[in-house]
């Protein structure tokens, strides 16, 4: 049955077309009915998948939203918060010649003209290099790391060919200030060198993304470490330095310093030269700062008892080799002399008591035999004789000859001898107050005590003078070391260190300072020796660090020095 319009009757032709508005109309609801189960139908499906993503299948991890906003790689600071390295969302500069696409040229204006506008965005443009790169109408980066406001000038040339591709970018707001510790990031997005090599998979994962990476330098102390070693090069006409600074207590490395440097913003064929580390990659023979070491293994292996017991100070024949030392010092030497005094005679007299499988023992225990246990990876292998040691390799070891280690293994030693003697692994790694490794015993309380109180005298009476930073109490001892080189040792060639920990009375810092072949001159009345250039930077460097590790000067402390005074004749 059919109803139609009241009036209309079913052959007229307004009947007919009712009809057909009706059937329009319900072809009409079907269609959109199909629709929305085909939309419904889809959803189901993405919803199901996005279930099956998030819940079921192993290995999935969708990336939130956050995981998007994140930087592409997680920010490194020091361990007060200061930014060392930072990732932003950079664009480049590119040059496009098919942009057009229609067969015609590239550029509107001429190569020259083009080049020309570009250089006055970019003043340090090689404007001849642009023009070339234009003229040969190849795809190119014309520059990289372009700012907003470079690319809105740029833009503003009205040139379609040139274009502005995204890149992520990694950014050192600190230039070259630690450049060693930290490293660089190459154009594949990959950690070289320093900790960002180390931490690359970290710096990676979006679940650390969104918090930085404390390390355990701190910025101030590396900058005025940096500082005082520049200093030293130039003052001294030095090829190189390195320093390291050490939390006695932690392992925990507050600077770390290779020189020259390089800025890791713009790795260039100078500063390529400057990536080798020469605190934890170069080994060196660092002479007479191994004497006290030695004395300590002494002192704990019961070789010394007695630290008034004097030895023959004159020279000594061994394997047909004669030990002898800079200057004669005197007939006979007590250990506190040895050390003040820096006598080879002396020390290989206190190893040769000692023997010398003991020393190399202790050595061992030092971690002297091993890459230093860092986290960089750049970590030089000693120079170590294996075996059981002879007498002569014994007495040489003793002053710092016949092995060779890097500065970080020196520091660590240091660190030990004066904590109370307690070996723990030199970190970059901040750490949280009250956790640090528990490490192992090397020397008793005692062995240590004794050690802190002679390394204080090397200072006060001995080839240390100059080190002495007034209200710090800092102790100490120099080492000038002949570099090896083909057919023997290169006499005019040196390595002078100076290993030093202050306040003496409670150390709480170890400091490393070494120039390589630094050159007599008048600023260091013709000498070579650390006595004249490796001891006053550390004293310098004391005197800005302190306060700023919360040290300040006190001329009313000491360590107490009354026990050993009396065996020193001092000539004051």
């Amino acid at each position: 049955m059919s109803f139609a319009p009241i009036g209309v009757t079913a052959a007229s032709p307004a009947y007919r077309l009712y009809h057909e508005r009706r059937r329009v109309l319900y072809m009409a609801k079907i269609r959109g009915l199909w629709i929305a189960v085909v939309f419904a139908a889809l959803a189901l499906v993405a919803l199901g998948r996005i279930a099956w993503l998030g819940a079921v299948e192993p290995g999935a991890q969708p990336m939130s939203m956050a995981a998007r906003l994140l930087p592409s790689r997680g920010e490194i600071v020091d361990r007060n918060g200061v930014p060392l390295a930072r990732a932003f969302r950079a664009r480049a500069l590119w040059f496009n010649p098919k942009a057009i696409g229609d067969g015609g040229p590239p550029l509107v204006k001429s190569p020259e003209q083009v080049a020309a506008s570009l250089k006055a965005i970019f003043p340090d443009a090689d404007e001849a290099r642009l023009a070339r790169k234009l003229k040969a109408g190849k795809p190119t980066y014309l520059a990289r790391r372009i700012l907003p406001a470079q690319m809105a000038k740029v833009h503003a040339l009205g040139e379609p060919a040139l274009e502005y591709p995204p890149e992520k970018e990694r950014y050192y707001p600190q230039g070259s200030l630690a450049a060693h510790v930290i490293g660089f990031v190459d154009a594949d997005g990959a950690g070289k060198v320093g900790m960002e090599e180390a931490l690359q998979d970290k710096l990676l994962d979006p679940a650390h993304r969104g918090e930085p990476v404390e390390l355990s330098i701190d910025a101030r102390v590396q900058g005025a470490l940096e500082d005082e070693l520049m200093a030293g090069i130039e003052m001294h006409e030095a090829i190189g330095a390195a320093g390291v600074i050490l939390d006695v207590n932690t392992g925990e490395v507050m600077a770390l310093a290779s020189l020259p440097s390089f800025n890791p913003n713009r790795i260039d064929g100078e500063g390529a030269k400057n990536i080798f580390n020469r605190v934890t990659n170069q080994v060196y023979e660092l002479g007479s700062t191994f004497k006290p070491l030695t004395v300590a293994a002494a002192i704990e292996s019961g070789a010394v008892t007695d630290l008034s017991h004097r030895y023959s100070g004159k020279p000594f024949p061994v394997s047909g080799y004669t030990i002898k030392d800079l200057h004669q010092i005197g007939e006979t030497l007590n250990v506190p002399e040895i050390l003040i005094h820096s006598s080879n005679i002396g020390t290989a007299h206190v190893v040769d008591d000692m023997g010398p499988q003991t020393l190399q023992k202790y050595m061992v225990k030092l971690g002297m035999n091993e890459r230093p246990p860092i986290e960089l990876p750049a970590r030089g292998f000693p120079l170590w004789a294996p075996g059981k040691w002879a007498r002569i390799r014994a007495m040489t070891v003793g002053y710092g000859h016949g092995i060779a280690v890097t500065p970080l293994h020196l520091a660590s030693a240091y660190a030990t001898m004066v904590n109370g003697g307690i070996y723990r692994p030199a970190t970059l790694t901040k750490h949280a107050p009250g956790k640090y490794v528990e490490g192992r015993r090397v020397f008793s309380p005692a062995t240590s005590a004794k050690m802190r109180q002679m390394l204080r005298m090397i200072v006060v009476y001995g080839t240390g003078k100059k080190a002495d930073a007034d209200g710090f109490r800092v102790g100490g001892k120099t080492g000038s070391a002949e570099k090896p080189g083909n057919g023997g040792y290169r006499r005019k060639s040196l390595v002078s260190t100076f290993a030093a920990a202050f306040p003496m009375d409670k150390p709480r810092y170890v400091i490393i300072a070494m120039f390589d072949e630094p050159k007599g001159n008048a600023a260091s009345s013709g000498q070579r020796t650390a006595g004249w250039n490796a001891a006053p930077a550390v004293g310098r460097i004391v005197s800005r660090i302190g306060p700023m590790l919360g040290i300040e000067p006190d001329a009313t402390r000491d360590i107490d020095l009354s026990d050993l005074r009396p065996l020193v004749v001092t000539g004051e």
